[in-house]
């Protein structure tokens, strides 16, 4: 569901979740040329918190908790505890297979039992496989393959995890990734051939392998201490909507991009110290605290009260270089998108939602074409032709 940030430019992506849309007065086409010129605001869907506008209001001298009170007006303060189960998604194979670590351990999730397990000479991985009858099943690696008898029995009697004293040290096809807590080989369904990783860790030790992939560690202090409170209370959501799962939320910018141990920085790591365990509520449940990296000035109405339409003074300063843009889209580009089109005369915004200086972000737009005209919503438009935001207008040529 969410948004994440390169170190120069902050993707956002999310959950694309309804809001009501208000009607807009029909607008008369825009002429168009070989080539269309956009002028746009904002890189996102615009819902929740803009994380370079919590970067602006910080520097005009906000503390986290007046951030994300105004992105999230309306909702309570609370603390969250327990685990999160993370999914994995570089870790394709059916196998976990980590490096061998101080105090290394295997838990059977069948019986509860943990196992700490021997250092074989010359052995310097272990892994979780699927055996025969789809049972799990544990081996070292010394010069090959050897199969280790947890408690003397061949297989595990349900799923396990690997955890040890220090981070652990993961193997996926793409190279090897450090994790906080354990390491599990997870059956998505009971009696599966197939296994998952999923990362079982603490919430907040959660959030500190998510933070620098979010937002720049270098940033204001408490522009990074908003991004660790928006970013657990989404996290917190997500697991309340998924209890029962094997796991709770991903590791990608379809829920929030996730990095393990590797990718923690000190300056990260402060700030959820400083917020530690602090989430939002509304109604006495986890907040869905959406957050992207630009609203171009004005918030976007999301599926929930507390998502408001708003003007954002805290967007527009110098330091967001994506504020404002503009693109150039080649026409003949538009008409191979849309073949039926035939060649493309114009180009008519019919629906807005209402917001911002020029209307608000694209709901609806007609396309004019020389055969037929086309209807396109704002978001599919966008997604088409890689535009930061769906908030834009055509310039007149």
């Amino acid at each position: 569901m969410r948004a994440s940030l390169s170190a120069a430019v902050l993707a956002a992506t999310g959950l694309l979740l309804s809001a009501t849309a208000l009607p807009a007065s029909p607008a008369s086409a825009v002429a168009v040329g070989r080539t269309v010129v956009l002028d746009g605001h904002g890189f996102g869907h615009g819902h929740g918190m803009s994380q370079y506008g919590a970067q602006g209001a910080a520097k005009r001298g906000l503390g986290y908790q007046r951030i994300i009170e105004f992105y999230y007006p309306g909702t309570t303060w609370s603390q969250v505890t327990g685990r999160v189960r993370v999914l994995v998604t570089g870790d394709t194979t059916s196998d976990v297979v980590v490096a061998t670590a101080p105090g290394l351990t295997v838990r059977d999730l069948g019986t509860g039992t943990t196992y700490r397990l021997p250092t074989p000479a010359g052995a310097t991985r272990w892994r979780i496989a699927v055996g025969a009858g789809n049972r799990s099943v544990v081996a070292y690696y010394a010069s090959g393959w050897h199969a280790w008898r947890p408690g003397g029995n061949a297989a595990l009697a349900g799923d396990g995890e690997f955890r040890a004293s220090t981070p652990l040290t993961l193997y996926t096809p793409s190279g090897t990734r450090r994790y906080r807590g354990a390491l599990r080989s997870a059956s998505p369904t009971p009696g599966s051939s197939a296994r998952d990783t999923v990362n079982v860790l603490s919430m907040d030790r959660y959030v500190k392998g998510v933070i620098p992939s979010e937002m720049p560690a270098s940033w204001h202090p408490e522009a990074v201490k908003a991004q660790a409170v928006a970013a657990r209370t989404y996290a917190t959501w997500s697991r309340d909507q998924y209890p029962d799962r094997y796991y709770q939320i991903c590791d990608t910018s379809s829920c929030q991009v996730y990095g393990g141990e590797g990718v923690e920085d000190p300056r990260s790591n402060a700030a959820v110290d400083a917020t530690a365990r602090r989430i939002l509520t509304y109604g006495g449940k986890p907040a869905f605290t959406q957050f992207g990296s630009s609203n171009g000035g004005w918030t976007s109405a999301g599926s929930v009260p507390y998502l408001t339409a708003r003007s954002d003074p805290y967007d527009g300063f110098a330091g967001n270089p994506v504020h404002d843009w503009r693109v150039s889209l080649k026409a003949v580009g538009i008409e191979r998108a849309y073949p039926s089109l035939g060649t493309l005369k114009g180009i008519r915004v019919t629906r807005r939602d209402g917001n911002g200086a020029w209307g608000g972000r694209v709901w609806t737009l007609v396309l004019n074409g020389s055969r037929k005209d086309v209807t396109v919503s704002g978001d599919a438009f966008r997604a088409r032709f890689g535009l930061r935001s769906s908030w834009f207008t055509v310039v007149a040529r």
